[in-house]
């Protein structure tokens, strides 16, 4: 699967480039973000290689690494990422809103975009997302895009689930 732009109704999921390192450091600089998935901000420079290797993709032919930053429409700032990792007929994915955009709705709207994308290229795909047990927003953002927690856990996060069915 390869990624291309996702519009939804106030966002554009734009796919990733390494350009957009020295910008999304500066969106995802707050300590807080890293509250549920541990370490700090990354400085611009980590951030570029970490960009550069996720645009070089998955070095196993069998996983597709899409990623993209989110535009808001109104105003052309980037405010966050979302991504997924398809791997035969699965997509993990997940989402980070940088801390002035949180509680507005994006993180779910994009989350919603992200999934109806995915689905529509492959209908059969089953949608999974990993969230700390405490991290009610994140929570609500999964619901908001259709999934349901199950009773996996993996690495201390709730598995949710949205399946190929549904």
């Amino acid at each position: 699967m390869h990624t291309e732009p996702i519009h939804t109704a106030r966002l554009d999921l734009l796919p990733l480039r390494v350009e957009h390192a020295l910008e999304m450091a500066a969106v995802l600089s707050d300590p807080a973000l890293h509250t549920y998935i541990g370490g700090t901000p990354s400085t611009p420079e980590a951030l570029r290689t970490r960009y550069e290797r996720l645009v070089a993709g998955s070095p196993d032919p069998a996983v597709s690494w899409c990623n993209w930053v989110l535009r808001r429409r109104t105003d052309s700032h980037f405010m966050g990422t979302v991504q997924a990792t398809i791997t035969g007929p699965t997509a993990e994915i997940a989402w980070v809103v940088g801390t002035p955009w949180q509680g507005r709705g994006y993180a779910s709207e994009a989350a919603r975009g992200l999934v109806a994308w995915l689905r529509e290229r492959s209908p059969g795909l089953t949608v999974i997302a990993h969230i700390h047990p405490s991290h009610h927003a994140s929570a609500a953002v999964a619901r908001a895009a259709g999934l349901s927690p199950t009773d996996e856990e993996h690495d201390g996060e709730v598995r949710w689930r949205l399946s190929p069915h549904r």
